[in-house]
């Protein structure tokens, strides 16, 4: 992900950030407003780590993908969707009913 999907959406990640940064208060996160610069110092303030230091573990955090839980958005989903169609076998119909998925025994009938 990209810091501008952490910006657009900040509040939303209060969560991931404090389980992240356990040191890190919603009401001082309020007052950052997804301001990058400012929580890099924050962050280096409440936990004693340098500046890079947290910069670096900020990299690393946002290589990840935006939870799903913050960003509901159709462009992403249908981005999602594609990517997770190399997971379907070879001559398996990608759009039939999943009530099924996972069970390959034939049932009776059949």
């Amino acid at each position: 992900m990209k810091w501008h999907h952490v910006q657009e959406n900040w509040s939303a990640f209060y969560e991931a950030i404090t389980d992240k940064w356990p040191e890190a208060d919603e009401g001082d996160l309020d007052e950052i407003d997804g301001d990058q610069r400012a929580f890099v110092t924050y962050l280096a303030e409440v936990t004693g780590q340098e500046p890079e230091e947290i910069r670096e573990e900020l990299r690393d955090w946002l290589t990840g993908e935006i939870p799903s839980d913050i960003v509901m958005d159709p462009t992403h989903d249908d981005h999602s969707l594609r990517l997770s169609g190399k997971y379907v076998n070879e001559g398996e119909d990608e759009y039939s009913d999943d009530a099924s998925f996972g069970d390959d025994r034939e049932e009776p009938g059949e």
